[in-house]
């Protein structure tokens, strides 16, 4: 059988689920199973409940049609994610395309340090948390600034982003959840045409791969994501380094720049924040430096 290429013998739901899981075990696709029950709800418009409640459920003609080709584009590399144009995040279904970066459960830990400093509803510390005004820089498929505009009803969310395919996806998706009012969108390289000390908290996953790195990095992710987003230059600190001094210029006194980083590069970016305060780096669920924050100090030095 040629790579990439999956036959469905039988067309009842419970064996097409096993000899899709064994078709893309076969490929070397990780997690043969969560792949291949994905991709059958997929093609089948259900849950994973009704997935496993109805093994003799006979597919249509159509239904296998679609199994067949998204078993066939994952075996060939294609992230499960674009094939269903899918992705969870914070709670939210958001639609993803190749113009973005699939979001990532290690990016939550971003929302949770901007939420420990702006904390929403009643656990407001005081009356500015209320109107506490965000920029979310680089906002891909709007996943980050979504996830705010949800979870502090009373912020002012900005978001801006280079492309416009993937403004187009962040604008769909904050229509998608009812949050087109919540976010003003900007067409722009990271904070190009933003005020001057007029954001509370600057927030960004950036591209923090290094070109050296790139061996290191997903075939699939190297295949199929937006380079520009995955990778910085050489180094991985180049948008960083660009964004640090623009956060500071578009920053309030005392207020906060979060992003998301690597291990790889953590101990460099610490030492690219001379000036700012409680600089503090936290580790994900894996114990690898992720998210760091650094606040911009009341009084400048001349």
């Amino acid at each position: 059988m040629p790579l990439g290429t999956v036959t469905i013998s039988a067309v009842l739901l419970g064996q097409s689920l096993k000899t899709g899981i064994e078709s893309l075990a076969a490929t070397d696709v990780p997690s043969p199973r969560m792949n291949a029950e994905l991709l059958l709800m997929f093609a089948l418009g259900c849950d994973r409940a009704y997935l496993y409640g109805h093994p003799e459920r006979q597919l249509t003609a159509r239904e296998e049609a679609i199994y067949e080709k998204a078993l066939a584009d994952r075996s060939r590399g294609i992230p499960a994610q674009y094939i269903t144009g899918h992705q969870e995040f914070w709670g939210m279904d958001l639609i993803v395309t190749p113009a973005v970066l699939i979001p990532r459960p290690e990016t939550e830990h971003v929302i949770e340090r901007v939420l420990e400093l702006c904390p929403p509803g009643d656990e407001r510390r005081s009356p500015e948390a209320e109107s506490c005004r965000i920029v979310d820089v680089g906002t891909g498929s709007g996943c980050i600034s979504l996830a705010l505009a949800k979870a502090l009803p009373h912020a002012e969310l900005h978001a801006t982003e280079i492309s416009e395919a993937a403004l187009e996806i962040a604008r769909a998706n904050a229509a998608r959840h009812q949050l087109e009012n919540r976010i003003c969108f900007h067409r722009c390289d990271l904070l190009a045409g933003m005020d001057a000390e007029s954001f509370d908290i600057v927030v960004s996953n950036p591209p923090y791969v290094g070109q050296s790195e790139e061996e290191e990095v997903q075939l699939e992710v190297r295949k199929f994501e937006p380079g520009s987003a995955v990778f910085a230059g050489p180094t991985g600190l180049e948008v960083i380094e660009r964004l640090i001094p623009e956060a500071w210029r578009v920053l309030k006194r005392q207020g906060w720049m979060v992003l998301e980083i690597s291990g790889t590069i953590a101990s460099r970016v610490r030492g690219s924040l001379r000036g700012w305060e409680n600089v503090h780096i936290a580790n994900d669920l894996r114990l690898i430096p992720r998210v760091l924050s650094a606040k911009k100090p009341d009084r400048l030095k001349s």
